[in-house]
């Protein structure tokens, strides 16, 4: 049960006496114990400053010798650098997360950058044999045997063009070899084809960017495309670019349905329509995602990600 702010200021207040009256480890434990309150009720850094801001003024307030307020004013600092531990403890676990959910993802990539080459290369070699072979049968058979070998064929070629969409999907060479605005124009095109959404993609192409950065950024468009090609009922969907020196940033705006995102988010079945999975991205690079929508008047979706010197 959260306590009010301020019960907490008046326990802050008197622990903080203590420890100024008897600074000893038991005592300053108690520093430590408020922060750990003061964290899981949802307050920040800041608020922990004003907390000790207003404790410091009450424990000056008195008249003192000059030594004897220097003296208070290096304890409580020591008292309220105890206090933040928790919140340094916390963001220290935050940032590792986010390293291990990087090089997770960078992992995965990888995985599916060797999937996607096995797929294209080594499958489409054992067709084009099956395609010979088939041919060579073909000669020796009769016309009416030849049209039902053709069928088998035809069959062939659908699969391989399964294999080569799948393969793209999992990962674009194009992306590989040519950057991200390319990869998004051909994948705006796929899409445009295969639904009755009309896509523009818009942005700078000159340079590369981190190869984390492109993946990221062309993950978060595939998704955001998917989900407004099933949830949105939308007819445009128009993908911009802009990069400054240290930030990329990218919008994602369609002219559909739109949705209310509270309702969306706590959704436990579905999870936001994959924002969860996009938000886990973002966070591995320090990136942020912000999203606008209201129903009626469809989503536009923001993404910063900041780019290293």
């Amino acid at each position: 049960m959260k306590a009010p702010l301020h019960d907490l200021e008046t326990l802050y207040t008197s622990a903080l006496q203590d420890h100024v009256a008897n600074p000893e480890e038991a005592v300053l434990q108690r520093a430590y114990e408020l922060g750990r309150k003061a964290l899981d009720d949802g307050l920040g850094v800041l608020e922990m400053a004003a907390l000790y801001h207003k404790a410091l003024v009450k424990l000056l307030s008195g008249p003192r010798a000059p030594e004897k307020s220097v003296r208070l004013v290096q304890g409580a600092e020591i008292f309220f650098v105890e206090s933040l531990a928790p919140f340094e403890m916390t963001h220290r676990a935050v940032r590792e997360a986010n390293t291990a959910l990087r090089q997770l993802n960078e992992r995965l990539e990888e995985e599916a950058k060797r999937i996607a080459h096995s797929l294209h290369e080594e499958t489409g070699q054992f067709l084009a044999c099956t395609y010979l072979a088939l041919d060579e049968i073909r000669r020796d058979l009769p016309p009416p045997s030849r049209v039902r070998l053709q069928k088998v064929g035809d069959l062939l070629e659908q699969i391989g063009k399964h294999l080569r969409q799948l393969s793209h999907e999992l990962r674009p060479t194009i992306l590989d070899d040519y950057g991200l605005l390319p990869a998004l124009e051909f994948l705006a095109e796929g899409i445009s084809k295969r639904s009755r959404l009309k896509i523009s993609v818009q942005g700078p192409n000159h340079g590369r960017l981190p190869s984390s950065v492109e993946t990221t950024l062309y993950r978060i468009v595939q998704e955001a495309l998917t989900n407004v090609g099933k949830h949105a009922r939308a007819t445009t969907v128009n993908v911009r670019l802009r990069q400054d020196p240290r930030v990329i940033r990218c919008s994602i705006t369609d002219d559909g349905v739109g949705f209310g995102l509270p309702a969306v988010t706590a959704r436990k079945k579905h999870r936001g329509l994959g924002l969860t999975g996009i938000r886990q991205r973002l966070d591995g690079l320090g990136g942020t995602l912000q999203i606008d929508s209201k129903r009626g008047r469809g989503t536009q979706m923001l993404i910063s990600i900041p780019l290293k010197d």
